[in-house]
């Protein structure tokens, strides 16, 4: 799966972008830019030049004060790394201005600007403490461009709800910290782990503390999916804690075949999740056919079967 679209709403909100060129939305050239009720995307094409001036600009033309929802699209030079292209440096230097952020997202960038495994990885956990009224955090990123500028670390967000990561190989130590953090608002966790080879090397050990629950109290949407160790996440989840009390599980996208789902039949009950997540996946029709079997009131997808031979991740490189 290739992400060819940037997304045209986020937050419940339609999108406008705030380019090197000019204000538009849908294409279409805005004389102006719109009085509130937006999500902005600021962004640089390849050779639009420094991410830095465009998103001051951004800051100077809109009143900062009345943005609720931030897109950050592509922001770099290719091969460019100056700190002042950082999005996260940009963002905590324009905390005192976006005063109202509630929703962010780090990352909207398509296959034909980078692919997701070479969107660099930011150093996004100083972030919360910036704008402490976040309820909506996501980012794609990947791991092949090294080390984020910002050492990563355990955090707080109070009113953080909804946060995603999406990655071809999202990194260890992004999954440590976000299993340390305090997040007592959290309803929706969404992460694609990828696969070692782009660096996703979380273990099922990582995921623990998530799995149990005990930092994550309002969780009711958990997703870890897009692994190369699906079967082994499928185990350990038949037995966490926090699953009694999720509505909705996402075991989707991954390496997922018979092993995983036998353990998945074997563990805890599932017949309270409203939906199961299980679409792109190596299960044979008899287990398919199995997993429909034992949980008939819940919403269940398992489209995109494949061979079982030769399963793969959906979003790697």
């Amino acid at each position: 799966m290739l992400i060819h679209e940037r997304v045209r709403e986020f937050a419940g909100l339609p999108v406008v972008d705030f380019t090197e060129e000019g204000v538009f939305r849908d294409g279409t050239a805005l004389d102006e830019p719109p009085a509130g009720g937006v999500a902005w995307r600021v962004r640089v094409e390849e050779d639009d030049g420094p991410f830095g001036p465009v998103f001051e600009e951004f800051l100077r033309t809109v009143d900062p004060a009345a943005v609720t929802a931030l897109v950050i699209g592509w922001w770099q030079d290719y091969g460019g790394s100056d700190p002042a292209d950082d999005p996260v440096e940009r963002l905590l230097d324009a905390a005192g201005s976006l005063t109202d952020l509630r929703s962010l997202f780090i990352g909207d960038v398509v296959v034909e600007e980078r692919e997701i495994s070479w969107i660099p990885l930011v150093g996004f956990t100083p972030l919360f403490a910036a704008y402490p009224r976040l309820e909506r955090f996501w980012m794609r990123s990947g791991e092949i461009l090294g080390e984020p500028r910002r050492e990563l670390r355990p955090f707080r967000a109070e009113h953080l709800r909804e946060l995603r990561f999406e990655s071809g190989g999202l990194p260890a130590r992004v999954v440590r910290a976000v299993a340390a953090a305090d997040l007592p608002a959290l309803e929706r966790l969404e992460m694609w782990l990828g696969t070692r080879h782009y660096g996703g090397d979380a273990t099922v050990a990582d995921l623990a503390p998530i799995l149990s629950g005990e930092r994550l109290p309002a969780l009711r949407h958990l997703g870890l999916q897009n692994s190369d160790i699906q079967d082994e996440i499928c185990a350990a989840v038949a037995s966490a804690p926090v699953v009694a009390r999720l509505e909705s599980l996402a075991l989707s996208m991954g390496t997922m075949t018979d092993a995983g789902a036998e353990a998945l039949l074997s563990g805890q009950p599932l017949t309270h999740l409203r939906s199961l997540d299980l679409h792109h996946h190596f299960m044979s029709d008899a287990m398919t056919e199995r997993v429909l079997a034992a949980l008939p009131g819940v919403k269940v997808d398992v489209s995109e079967a494949g061979d079982p031979g030769d399963a793969w991740v959906a979003v790697s490189e």
